[in-house]
């Protein structure tokens, strides 16, 4: 049986790449997002380049969600071989520290934090059954070095990056590997790319600009997430690293 790949927060961008990535090396794909309009657009697409996929459609800011999508995913196909959770879309936006509070990180942590935990408490333990899996998550690169006016985001997905590296070194030796990719570039093609490219045009003296990051493709990414799927080296690839203060550490 061909091994399978759940993409939760597919879209347009790193979504779609991802799945078409493990797609060409015999992968199912498993397609997770709220739309289901978009969804079935990208089956379809992938179908026509020979990916057997599937939508399921579910609001990943709801963690109780989780045991019946997951359930539901192995009905579908079997198994869960690899997960990869990237939900960034346009509708996410950052927050001034001086502006936060606990609301707004409740808000964030459902999606950025409980919900992949979650996620990952699911499927790890039919993983270690068989000795072999894979969970993926992407964060920002607020996640790593903390700016002005950028804040929100980053607080909770550095808790969930803290999280993936304790979940890496806890499963060394069991066959299954855990993973973070850590991005510091808008996706070219992503429903965020609109929002990041005009934060990315504010007027240089304006009070919440943010740094000037760089364009990438989402094949780019998707290539590092095969890259960190088949080597299992690190706990951590950044792109691009040299924006990262870990990077010799990622590399």
């Amino acid at each position: 049986m061909s091994k399978v790949i759940a993409v939760f927060g597919a879209g347009t961008g790193l979504g779609v790449s991802v799945a078409r990535r493990f797609g060409r090396e015999g992968f199912r794909v498993a397609l997770v997002a709220r739309r289901k309009e978009r969804l079935d657009a990208l089956v379809a697409q992938l179908a026509d380049e020979g990916i057997d996929a599937a939508a399921f459609v579910a609001d990943l800011s709801d963690p109780a969600q989780v045991p019946a999508l997951v359930e539901a995913i192995r009905d579908r196909f079997g198994r869960i071989d690899v997960v990869e959770y990237g939900p960034l879309g346009g509708d996410q936006t950052f927050t001034p520290a001086v502006d936060l509070d606990a609301a707004t990180l409740e808000r964030l942590s459902r999606l950025f934090l409980l919900t992949p935990v979650e996620v990952f408490h699911a499927v790890l333990p039919e993983m270690r059954e068989r000795g072999d899996g894979a969970v993926l998550m992407t964060t920002g690169y607020s996640a790593v070095q903390p700016m002005p006016h950028l804040s929100g985001l980053g607080p909770v997905m550095s808790g969930a990056r803290n999280y993936l590296y304790s979940l890496n070194a806890e499963l060394a030796g069991t066959g299954v590997y855990a993973g973070t990719l850590t991005i510091a570039a808008v996706i070219t093609g992503s429903e965020g790319a609109e929002t990041s490219m005009a934060r990315a045009d504010a007027p240089a003296d304006a009070e919440d600009a943010g740094p000037d990051f760089p364009t990438v493709h989402p094949d780019q990414l998707a290539e590092h997430y095969w890259d960190m799927y088949t080597r299992r080296d690190r706990v951590e690839q950044a792109h691009p690293v040299e924006l990262t203060p870990q990077a010799s550490a990622a590399a």
